[in-house]
């Protein structure tokens, strides 16, 4: 493990997780590998300095993490998140890791930002400002690499457990090390979570050859309804709950679609648009580096990075979606031509 973290972290952000004696840590809705693993890597350090964690999500972990050590610390009911508070007193902390935003931390938010003090730790450009203390950083490629440098500055261990968590937060927050975000410090960090006992192997079976019958038929479906514009340079598919149904497979097995289009050889952005639930829609965006995608999303009240950005809107239909996200992606090319 290096001796020194390589960047530079908010010395009020190591002083207060310092001084904590209780922890809740929470992340965004829908979570991620890098959500996931983050949070429960970071749960498992800051055990192993002796303080008292409790993990809330606001959602069971999708059966496509549930080989994931430590996933058992994950409580989903906001009365114990309550109760934990109560107990802990003056002497507790709040974090959230890799939420941009503060919508992000789900219905439960109010709840979560009453504890003080609270502490953001983030990597998403289009970062909005909350907690007392933040530490974001947009170059690293994911929340796990940052867990990981904050571990070293805190002079922490990292457990077998821990490692192979903060290693799939990272390896699927770069695309599997494909993303610009990936630096030469990332894949220092990786060698040293194999050191620490993480099998790349073995995890990448978990991650990328288990799937379920459901979710290859679903996968049909949706590269069924694939359209290509301007030359190849923008791809769309997307989803519908009927679908989702039809193919036996759940809303957790759509995770990693967007990269199918995105693949294509001409394609500059992807386009992945979702039925949810409330007669919201969710759209997914992936770029190649060419357009900032993070900055068509913001435009349209949504966030994430360059490469990998995010929205939701209400009260529209697919094909109403599809033609604003089309509009607004032909602009912005047509403008960096």
């Amino acid at each position: 493990m290096s001796e020194k973290s390589m960047v530079k972290i908010p010395e009020d952000v190591i002083s207060t997780i310092r001084s904590a004696q209780y922890v809740i840590l929470s992340t965004h809705v829908h979570p991620d590998g890098d959500a996931l693993g983050s949070t429960l890597g970071f749960a498992d350090i800051l055990e192993g300095m002796g303080k008292t964690v409790l993990v809330f999500m606001e959602e069971s972990i999708s059966h496509l993490y549930s080989f994931l050590p430590l996933k058992e610390k994950i409580v989903t009911d906001i009365q114990t998140v309550i109760d934990f508070a109560d107990k802990a007193g003056d002497r507790l902390i709040g974090i959230a890791l890799d939420s941009g935003d503060d919508r992000r931390l789900g219905r439960h938010m109010d709840e979560l930002l009453k504890i003080s003090p609270f502490l953001v730790i983030d990597h998403h450009k289009s970062h909005k400002d909350f907690g007392e203390y933040r530490w974001v950083a947009p170059t690293i490629s994911s929340t796990g690499e940052m867990i990981y440098e904050l571990a070293i500055a805190l002079g922490a261990e990292i457990s077998p457990e821990a490692a192979i968590n903060l290693y799939v937060a990272i390896c699927t927050d770069t695309g599997s090390f494909r993303y610009e975000s990936t630096s030469p410090r990332t894949h220092q960090i990786v060698a040293e979570l194999i050191e620490h006992g993480v099998r790349p192997e073995q995890t990448a079976q978990c991650l990328y050859d288990n799937l379920s019958l459901g979710r290859l038929k679903l996968l049909q479906m949706v590269l069924s309804t694939l359209k290509v514009y301007d030359e190849g340079q923008l791809a769309f598919v997307h989803v519908t709950r009927e679908m989702i149904e039809k193919s036996g497979a759940s809303a957790h097995d759509i995770e990693g679609f967007v990269d199918y289009p995105r693949s294509l050889g001409t394609v500059k952005v992807a386009t992945f648009i979702k039925e949810a639930d409330n007669g919201r829609i969710a759209v997914s965006l992936r770029a190649k580096g060419e357009l900032d995608v993070a900055e068509v999303a913001n435009a349209l009240q949504g966030g994430g990075h360059r490469n990998a950005a995010g929205f939701r809107v209400e009260g529209r239909s697919i094909h109403e979606v599809h033609e604003m996200v089309l509009a607004e992606l032909r602009s912005r090319l047509q403008n960096n031509a």
